[in-house]
């Protein structure tokens, strides 16, 4: 094995990753921007898997020389085209939402922990007193509700005086 192959093989490689890398990342933008907002909109599970698969696709089309300029492309494009296609289809359809997207689910209400939810969704009491703190509450005592949105987000109704 040689040692200096590590830190540095030949000029052609560092030159293709950057004129790939720049024409990857142009066509990324140029599809995420055509995909429209809600691809970059707060994620939820599903998102997240999404937009992992494609920082995924955009590293091995920089460095797998294997993988053409337009091979990676078309996987970027496919991947923000099914992503379209599943969030067009959770709009028109309940069943297919409810595979997408997770329901938002309630920790708290009327000033008290709802302790199986928050044991299922694997939320502490502290992290949800922190939220609670953060909406200007002071203990769960003076909330109507404490709700774990789809994306994950703490959502707090505080009681009014």
């Amino acid at each position: 094995m040689n040692w200096s192959d590590m830190f540095f093989q030949n000029w052609e490689g560092i030159i293709r990753t950057v004129i790939v890398g720049v024409l990857a990342y142009a066509s990324l933008v140029v599809f995420l921007r055509v995909s429209g907002k809600r691809t970059l909109a707060k994620l939820n599970a599903f998102d997240f898997v999404v937009t992992i698969a494609l920082g995924s696709t955009l590293s091995a089309i920089l460095l797998q020389e294997s993988v053409a300029l337009a091979e990676g492309a078309t996987a970027l494009a496919l991947l923000i085209f099914l992503q379209y296609l599943v969030t067009f289809m959770s709009v028109r359809s309940k069943r297919i939402a409810s595979v997408a997207r997770s329901e938002p689910s309630l920790l708290a209400r009327d000033g008290a922990f709802c302790q199986e939810t928050m044991r299922h969704q694997r939320v502490t009491q502290d992290e949800a007193l922190s939220a609670i703190r953060s909406a200007g509450g002071t203990t769960v005592a003076s909330v109507d509700y404490v709700i774990m949105e789809s994306d994950g987000t703490l959502s707090v109704g505080l009681k009014q005086a």
